[in-house]
């Protein structure tokens, strides 16, 4: 058995979602002075390579720690899509079942080749990673659901596509309205008559608010191998490993590809 990591590393430099709090790791402790080295960190659960649970949108919904091993390690399939994906391109369930077989029950991890703007990559790009990266159409929440998905990831900072977020919306910066660059864009590439159609109200955070409800969670800032050739396109072993983290409404974790050598 071959594995391969599907993760992001994490440290101070990692890039935060927009307004929340950064990642921050100090020393308490140094050998020189105690004898033994010892940190402690400060974060939100939505830095680097991360799982939501339902808890994250749904307040009465299941937390990390109650999510049963069995949805987040099993069999499931790397659809890659990076070939077909710009800045705030647009991909479908048909997208995916062109290049790949989805089971009912299946893990699935959909590569898009934006960890390749990640913030330690060589090509980073904060800006392009986190403002104009792709994403779903609306109709791929359904689509999970009637394929019983329990655990699905991407390589992106957030499942939805950013005209779904507060990112397309309303989200301003250092005195920049960041979200009226990307409409804009958005405008340009589908036309503007299309923008009420393609991003209805109705699917704001569509991905977390339709699929949490149902026990369909998702990890988000994947990355690490995730694009090795012999990864694309096929049936493999998936997992992904939270700490258990009792109430956590989302956590760290590691998730990894297991293929038979």
């Amino acid at each position: 058995m071959k594995l391969y990591d599907l993760s992001q590393p994490l440290n101070a430099e990692c890039s935060s979602w927009p307004f929340y709090p950064p990642f921050e790791a100090k020393y308490f402790k140094r050998k020189s002075e105690h004898g033994v080295n010892a940190q402690y960190i400060m974060s939100s659960n939505h830095m680097g390579t991360h799982l939501d649970a339902p808890k994250h949108f749904v307040t009465s919904g299941k937390t990390i720690d109650q999510l049963p091993l069995e949805w987040l390690y099993g069999p499931g399939v790397i659809v890659d899509l990076s070939d077909m994906l710009d800045d705030l391109d647009i991909f479908t369930p048909e997208d995916i079942e062109k290049r790949v077989e989805v089971r009912e029950g299946d893990i699935l991890i959909i590569h898009t080749g934006w960890h390749k703007y990640s913030f330690l990559a060589p090509t980073g790009d904060e800006e392009r990673y986190i403002l104009r990266h792709p994403g779903p159409h609306y109709s791929l929440c359904q689509w999970l659901l009637d394929k019983k998905i329990k655990l699905w990831g991407v390589d992106m900072i957030s499942t939805d596509h950013p005209m779904n977020l507060p990112i397309g919306r309303f989200l301003g910066a250092g005195g920049l309205n960041q979200w009226q660059k990307v409409r804009g864009i958005c405008e340009e590439k589908f036309g503007a008559d299309q923008i009420d159609e393609l991003f209805p109200d109705s699917a704001y955070q569509l991905t977390h608010n339709a699929l949490f409800p149902h026990d369909c969670v998702h990890v988000e800032n994947m990355g690490g191998q995730i694009g090795a050739p012999e990864l694309q396109n096929r049936r493999l072993t998936i997992g992904c490993f939270p700490w258990l983290f009792k109430g956590g409404e989302a956590a760290f974790c590691r998730a990894v590809a297991f293929v038979e050598d």
